[in-house]
């Protein structure tokens, strides 16, 4: 007798899908959603994706609605529309998605598509936060911490960003460590802040980089040690990070963790000031005057041609 199992929707072929959506199946019409979301298997295509988006939500797949939530509200392949992604948010949040639940509560914090409501978003967010989703009990997190009015409480921000950073949450583990660093909320502790951002900035998070380089730099919760704070600096800076560029900068115009370089330490300050860094400009403008002027025209023509 011929076996009849279907295999799984994850195994499929683009073709198998294909087959099945025209059939009226939901999960094969989101998942074909995605791969056309993706250019996975497929050309890239938004306006496709949201076409099978569509299709699977109106059906009440839970997956597809916040799929197609998400594209109303990103302006992904439709026109954006807030009211339309708070419309399909709801449809998935009444069904679990904690995705959706907290999605909702960020549109009624932001005042998309709807009236802004604070009492509203929070509400919200607890829903999702309270049933371990990371991304609102960072929300939370950051609402007590800078929230507006009598919401401001950093001891429920710690609480919260304390949730969300053992789940792997990279900013709450950046904002975990800031506020042990800080004492804000909790008793100041320089070691715990350093394994914070550490954690964090290990997964490639710019920010906690250029914080971990600082507690290298100056010894906060750690030995100092100038070459690991040249090397999170680096890390930092090559992301884009302003700070982080203008501080290594510094360091190669100084010889701090790393060889005396003024052409790359001018090379570090223009791209701080190129990305909006106005101190940057003090630095490159001491560069200039430790530079001879053989020694500036051959960066200057350098940092040309890159």
């Amino acid at each position: 007798m011929e076996d009849t199992k279907q295999k799984p929707y994850s195994e499929m072929t683009i073709e198998e899908l294909r087959v099945l959506a025209k059939k009226g199946d939901a999960k094969a019409q989101n998942n074909l959603g995605v791969y056309y979301a993706r250019g996975e298997g497929v050309r890239k295509n938004l306006l496709k994706a949201v076409e099978w988006y569509t299709k699977a939500a109106e059906q009440g797949l839970m997956r597809a609605q916040f799929n197609l939530a998400a594209c109303y509200y990103r302006g992904d392949g439709v026109e954006q529309d807030y009211v339309k992604a708070l419309e399909w948010y709801h449809k998935a949040a009444e069904q679990g998605d904690l995705r959706a639940q907290n999605d909702i509560g960020s549109c009624y914090y932001n005042g998309y598509g709807v009236e802004r409501d604070l009492k509203k978003a929070i509400e919200w967010f607890i829903k999702a936060a309270t049933q371990g989703y990371a991304g609102a009990q960072y929300n939370l997190g950051r609402h007590y911490l800078d929230g507006e009015g009598d919401e401001t409480d950093s001891k429920k921000a710690v609480e919260w960003f304390t949730k969300a950073a053992e789940q792997g949450d990279l900013w709450s583990q950046y904002y975990l460590a800031l506020c042990y660093e800080k004492g804000n909320g909790i008793r100041r502790n320089y070691k715990k802040a350093v394994e914070w951002y550490t954690k964090a900035a290990e997964k490639g998070e710019a920010p906690s980089q250029y914080r971990l380089a600082l507690c290298y730099n100056e010894g906060r919760g750690v030995n100092k040690n100038y070459g690991e704070a040249v090397a999170w600096y680096t890390k930092a800076a090559e992301q884009g990070y302003t700070m982080a560029q203008n501080n290594l900068a510094m360091c190669y115009k100084e010889g701090f963790g790393v060889e005396k370089d003024l052409a790359k330490a001018l090379e570090w300050a223009v791209k701080a000031v190129d990305n909006g860094d106005e101190e940057a400009r003090n630095t490159v403008l001491e560069i200039q005057q430790e530079m001879s002027e053989g020694q500036f025209s051959c960066a200057e023509n350098a940092l040309t041609l890159a």
